[in-house]
């Protein structure tokens, strides 16, 4: 050891390590380069560069027409969708199925060749060409799509009014798919909600005390005689 009274501190202190922590922001990897410098990149799968790597989509807005957002990547919605004999279409990140000419049967699991005899009258909502979240109804042999209830957009997007509550205006949540204010029963009895960025927040009237939460009273000592 060395008879520097300091030299034990020293030998021992652990050396450092530019990538502990982490230089370069969430989804991405830090690795430590020839020259002992910390060098970043984005994960697999994400985009954009240190310190701003992002997923590729969050929805399917997010992508080009023709793609979806599969598990925040943009993919081809029609891989795996349709059955045998039957040919995809994507309209607006949704896909369409339907059989090959001279085809028919459920496009979604199996088309076979059609009799040479006429067929007997086709439903045109069986299967339906509406899309996810829709309603499909015959009107003379073609099909009217329209939204379920409490969805938006229009055939074949119909989509939820939410999923997370930054799609609402700041005043309201996303509470099971649909815009709603949070302070709908959020606070207990003599208490007062206000609702920032989503959240309620809830506070006791003035000269009150207790859990906001769960209910408001007159302070120990003030009750009321």
């Amino acid at each position: 050891m060395s008879g520097d009274p300091f030299s034990f501190c020293t030998e021992i202190a652990p050396p450092a390590t530019p990538c502990s922590p982490s230089p370069c922001g969430p989804y991405s990897e830090c690795t430590v380069s020839a020259n002992g410098v910390a060098a970043c990149s984005c994960r697999a799968g994400h985009v954009g560069s240190p310190p701003s790597c992002r997923p590729e989509c969050l929805v399917s807005s997010d992508c080009k027409l023709q793609l979806a957002c599969i598990d925040r990547r943009c993919r081809d919605p029609c891989e795996g969708a349709c059955g045998r004999g039957a040919r995809c279409q994507v309209i607006a990140h949704s896909p369409i199925c339907t059989c090959n000419d001279e085809y028919t049967g459920d496009p979604f699991t199996y088309c076979y060749p059609a009799p040479s005899q006429p067929p007997a009258p086709i439903d045109p909502c069986q299967p339906s060409p509406c899309g996810p979240n829709s309603i499909c109804l015959s009107n003379a042999d073609t099909p009217a799509c329209s939204c379920q209830p409490h969805f938006i957009g229009s055939p074949p997007n119909c989509r939820p009014e939410c999923t997370i509550s930054a799609e609402c205006p700041a005043a309201l949540a996303c509470v099971a798919q649909r815009c709603k204010d949070p302070c709908l029963q959020a606070c207990g009895v003599h208490a007062i909600c206000t609702v920032i960025d989503h959240r309620a927040t809830c506070a006791c009237e003035p000269g009150l005390e207790g859990n906001p939460f769960q209910g408001c009273s007159q302070p120990k000592g003030n009750e009321k005689r």
